[in-house]
């Protein structure tokens, strides 16, 4: 799967904005929570204009993109890493790295490019984010 299934470049004139797809929970209180700490750069990647600020968030050239409400993670094999605290399941792309908290419901999702190997580097900028939402009875072994 490609990142491209959750997110397109939509070019208006000089400028770009990234349409990000809502989620069923995006615009529900705990995604307005996660929405006021997304950070406003992740590595040395600035915050972009997004298409639906409640959907998501956007950074850097190809787009690091954040997502809000995705249905928690049940248990799974795939990789789980911790970061500052948090749970994230790694799944790879075609074309990168799909994040996803894991022990959190509902999950954040976090697309990175593979331009921005080693991915897992950039999701310290998201730990605030993240901590704003629900724990379930899940976590990373």
């Amino acid at each position: 799967m490609a990142l491209g299934a959750t997110a397109v470049v939509m070019l208006s004139g000089c400028s770009s904005a990234v349409e990000i797809a809502p989620t069923s929970l995006s615009h529900g209180e705990v995604c307005r929570d996660v929405a006021s700490a997304w950070p406003e750069k992740v590595g040395t990647h600035a915050r972009r204009e997004v298409s639906d600020a409640s959907a998501g968030a956007a950074y850097g050239d190809p787009p690091i993109i954040a997502r809000c409400g995705v249905p928690a993670l049940g248990p799974t094999t795939d990789d789980c890493i911790e970061v500052d605290g948090i749970g994230w399941v790694a799944q790879k792309l075609s074309d990168g790295t799909r994040f996803t908290t894991f022990g959190r419901d509902p999950a954040v999702e976090v697309l990175i490019p593979r331009d921005y190997a080693p991915e897992p580097l950039l999701l310290p900028a998201f730990t605030k984010a993240a901590e704003k939402l629900p724990k379930n009875t899940l976590a990373c072994r």
